[in-house]
């Protein structure tokens, strides 16, 4: 389900009957072809194969990539470039084929939100700032706004993490991985891409275009009078969340000259409800704090939020949910390891989900889980259930009762066939 496909160098698909390696000559006709006729190709990572389909790139120099089908990642070899975990090792396995649902014969995929994109004139938001327990769009039929950003970094492969991504990971390189994770992605009939508000990685020297392009492209949620609002989507990252002359305001990087609004009431809701996150932020130089946000623009010109979610990432752009995630994801780096991090999306913090799956440990990956006291119970009766279907990785588990890290599985070598796109 990559926005970018799993069309890597060295994977081999069956197609019409002929064996073709991606990147060799006759390939990129070939799947035009099937394009043509319809026809499914099959990754060749396994004895068996695994469906695939053939989807048009969006632009003005069109072409096909071959895309997973729906739910089929933990079908393949862990180390081939589709393998993804099972979802329901993390909170995909809720919102997927309900909130989520991809067509692979338009390669289009559609989403249910839990959050408006629209504001009523002369009716106040009464913003949920994120996405717990007691917001209708944490349930399984809708996105809410964590789990639409957690969606889009899966789908941009910022949960993919190999040792030869180390120091490539840019703001510039996130940026466009997630522009086009929302290429082809619809919400209530509009285009995801149109809605999303990224900002450039900023310049001095070309803050005038730069300035220009933005004010173009907030042009779409500027209030008007007696009319609705059509509020855009911002995923940044937080400079910082201040007391402004009036009310408050969240400063995000690459946005120097404008700030975004924020009133009193969303201001307070925000500091208790995203308490843990917010500590992490503060307690350590390494983590980022990625905002994902719907705002309009104020008559004046000035964007304000109307609701909001918090996410902090490693300085890898690897999100983590507590120090003890942190931990664990910085020495699986530390140590080289390759692995998918795993994310919560709608699903409320007493649900225990894997924290990131090796998938450098032979044929068969390694799923990691941090468990409290608290959530023994839960957490045995989850894996009981997942165990009942297949494709289910061997399990590790970091008791923290028990104090210390454990050692990981032992790193075992595998043929790299992983396209390595930081």
């Amino acid at each position: 389900m990559s926005a970018y496909g799993v069309s890597a160098t060295g994977t081999v698909y069956e197609i019409g009957g002929q064996r073709f390696e991606v990147a060799t000559s006759g390939f990129a006709q070939a799947i035009a072809n099937a394009h043509a006729a319809r026809q499914r190709p099959r990754c060749q990572c396994t004895p068996e194969g695994v469906e695939m389909y053939v989807a048009r790139l969006a632009g003005p120099h069109g072409g096909y990539i071959v895309k997973r089908m729906p739910d089929t990642g933990c079908r393949h070899a862990c180390d081939c470039a589709s393998y993804e975990p099972p979802a329901d090792l993390s909170g995909l396995g809720q919102v997927l084929g309900t909130a989520i649902n991809e067509d692979p014969a338009t390669g289009q995929t559609s989403l249910r939100l839990g959050f408006s994109l629209t504001k009523l004139p002369g009716r106040s938001q009464m913003p949920t700032a994120g996405g717990e327990s007691e917001s209708v769009a944490t349930d399984g039929t809708k996105l809410s706004l964590r789990g639409l950003l957690h969606y889009l970094w899966d789908e941009a492969e910022l949960t993919k993490w190999h040792p030869g991504f180390a120091g490539k990971r840019t703001w510039g390189t996130v940026r466009r991985q997630l522009l086009s994770a929302s290429e082809d992605k619809f919400a209530r009939g509009d285009s995801l891409r149109s809605r999303l508000y990224i900002p450039e990685t900023f310049f001095v020297d070309q803050r005038d275009e730069l300035n220009i392009r933005r004010s173009a492209q907030w042009l779409q949620a500027l209030s008007a009078p007696g009319k609705p609002q059509c509020l855009m989507l911002l995923i940044g990252e937080v400079k910082a969340i201040v007391p402004a002359r009036y009310g408050f305001k969240i400063v995000v990087k690459h946005v120097p000259d404008q700030a975004f609004a924020l009133d009193h009431q969303l201001y307070r809701r925000l500091g208790r409800r995203f308490e843990t996150e917010l500590a992490l932020w503060g307690a350590s130089d390494h983590i980022h704090m990625v905002i994902i946000a719907t705002f309009g623009v104020a008559e004046t010109g000035v964007p304000v939020i109307s609701e909001l979610s918090l996410m902090p990432v490693t300085q890898h752009w690897l999100p983590v949910e507590n120090a003890f995630d942190e931990q664990l994801l910085d020495r699986l780096v530390n140590q080289g390891r390759t692995f998918r991090k795993g994310l919560r999306y709608n699903l409320p913090a007493s649900i225990p989900v894997a924290s990131a799956t090796l998938i450098d440990t032979g044929g068969e990956p390694c799923s990691l889980r941090i468990s409290r006291e608290a959530e023994v119970d839960i957490e045995e009766r989850m894996q009981t259930e997942t165990h009942q279907h297949s494709h289910q990785p061997q399990s590790w588990v970091w008791h923290l009762d028990d104090g210390a890290m454990p050692p990981l599985p032992k790193k075992r070598l595998l043929t790299e066939t992983a396209d390595l796109r930081p």
